[in-house]
């Protein structure tokens, strides 16, 4: 194991979400914004970006993430809706958005965060908004307007449904082209 790992902490989506997720994709990427696409088995909910964790500290990380999870029942989570931040107007960090089980996942991310900050993780300064990042705009130009209007057309998109049973401690490691990621832990909700 590295002695730094670039670490995060995530809900995992099932097959039929990320295959209609990468259908929107590929929709989207016919407008020749200049994007960088999300791979398709790379799409999760990420929880909380921890950054660069020492190895030594990954099993306290691991089991603060499992008193966290341990807590929270449970629920279904729907993926629904297009979107981007800041604005579909002037989009950076394209998204699917989250419909039912929306609280419950702020939930989830206030209990799982509360342990990391006893580790002393700093906490989020705003209120945890659950997406999946599907992509990132690299730079203005021509087909991010056609793109903005596409995520709007988009509004209403609808993903699919996952039972959140379990949240992912993740390392991700870059590199020349989608990162890898690979699995540290997994904390099942309420503890069973």
């Amino acid at each position: 194991m590295k002695h730094i790992l670039r670490t995060f902490i995530a809900v995992e989506i099932n097959s039929s979400i990320r295959q209609r997720a990468e259908q929107l994709i590929e929709r989207l990427c016919g407008v020749g914004a200049d994007a960088k696409w999300v791979a398709a088995h790379n799409l999760h909910l990420t929880l909380k970006f921890l950054g660069e964790v020492a190895s030594r500290e990954i099993p306290r990380v691991c089991e603060a993430v499992g008193k966290g999870a341990a807590e929270v029942e449970p629920f279904e989570l729907e993926v629904r809706g297009a979107g981007a931040f800041p604005s579909t107007r002037r989009p950076r960090t394209l998204w699917l958005g989250v419909g039912n089980g929306q609280q419950e996942m702020v939930a989830l991310h206030e209990k799982v965060e509360d342990p990391l900050r006893k580790l002393g993780f700093r906490p989020e300064h705003r209120r945890h908004q659950p997406h999946l990042t599907i992509g990132r705009i690299r730079r203005g130009g021509p087909g991010v307007a056609e793109l903005g209007q596409l995520l709007e057309q988009n509004a209403d998109f609808h993903a699919g449904r996952v039972k959140v049973s379990q949240v992912v401690v993740f390392s991700s490691q870059l590199g020349g082209g989608a990162p890898t990621y690979e699995v540290l832990s997994r904390a099942k909700l309420g503890g069973k």
